[in-house]
């Protein structure tokens, strides 16, 4: 089974570009490059544009993991919501009931089934989300990423932004992130990470709510 401490991590790295999504970004006219590298560009600042409005989004998600240590894929389905700038939480339904949040730059695992109950200092990854997807440029990304962008052929009214890390250090723990981006709201339809030792986790995102009405108890972990 995948360890809870891979799985907070997983959690906090995705909840955190989520949240980030709806600061705007410094607007640079796009290079006049290759047509993925324009792409890229042009998704980057139409994608910081549209979230720029959104304050709060709920959705569905599905959540599907691959390891050497599984039989066969697990797959986890719970609902999501968010309230920027800072407070997102996932509701796990099945196969466990759990959940996970973030509240500023603290992330909180409850897992009732399992007696765990984790919280983790966060701003770090915080500060690197803000850094390069929220405050940063495409070209700040490019500098830290190997990135291409191209309409995505295994999802259907998609693109797909599939980012390698350049640095060491983070290819010892993330080899591979895959972005699928909306094309009608850009907003994020799915995304993979795919670490070193070979393990994958995907979360898909359904029935996705920008400005959409949340309980201020949906943040509330029972004690």
């Amino acid at each position: 089974m995948v360890r809870p401490s891979r799985g907070a991590s997983v959690a906090a790295a995705a909840l955190c570009l989520i949240a980030g999504g709806a600061a705007s970004a410094p607007q640079r006219a796009a290079r006049q490059t290759a047509p993925g590298a324009r792409l890229f560009d042009d998704l980057y600042l139409r994608g910081q544009r549209a979230n720029a409005s959104i304050k709060t989004l709920t959705a569905r998600f599905t959540e599907t993991t691959t390891s050497s240590l599984l039989t066969r894929p697990l797959t986890a389905h719970g609902t999501l919501a968010v309230e920027r700038p800072s407070r997102v939480v996932l509701h796990y339904a099945d196969p466990e009931s759990r959940v996970v949040l973030i509240d500023a730059h603290r992330l909180t695992l409850s897992w009732p089934g399992r007696n765990i109950t984790q919280v983790t200092d966060i701003g770090a990854t915080q500060g690197r989300i803000q850094k390069y997807f929220v405050n940063g440029t495409a070209d700040d990304l490019r500098r830290q990423f190997d990135i291409e962008a191209h309409e995505a052929t295994d999802r259907p009214g998609t693109y797909l932004v599939t980012m390698v890390p350049k640095r060491k250090q983070i290819r010892e723990a993330l080899t591979r992130l895959d972005l699928w981006m909306d094309r009608s709201s850009l907003l994020l339809a799915a995304m993979r990470m795919t670490f070193a030792n070979g393990d994958t986790k995907l979360m898909a995102f359904d029935d996705v709510v920008p400005n959409a009405a949340v309980d201020p108890g949906a943040f509330a972990i029972a004690r």
